[in-house]
């Protein structure tokens, strides 16, 4: 664990360092979600994740970049690309 940390905080480091860096953080296990949605105007809750998956999202990265090209670089740049799966995509209400 030392490790990991060790490596996300030279990667944080290095988008702050770029100007690019917004936000991240580190979420809790998908079990540990709480799903809610209003059908018929009925509040549903369900414990633990939406859909069993073999993949979950373990946190994020919030960077302005000018351009996909930028963002798929500095996703190339994470730790999580040695040996997981990085998704990048745009923000609905981006800042420019």
């Amino acid at each position: 664990m030392e490790e990991s940390k060790a490596s996300f905080g030279a990667y944080i480091g290095a988008l702050k360092e770029a100007g690019v860096f917004v936000d991240t953080d580190w979420l809790q296990p998908s079990h540990t979600g709480t799903t809610i949605t209003l059908k018929s105007g009925e509040r549903r809750i369900q414990d633990g994740a939406y859909a069993d998956t073999k993949e979950q999202l373990g946190g994020y990265f919030v960077v302005e970049v000018p351009d996909l090209d930028v963002a798929l670089d500095w996703a190339a740049k994470c730790p999580t690309a040695q040996n997981g799966i990085i998704e990048v995509r745009p923000s609905a209400f981006p800042s420019k």
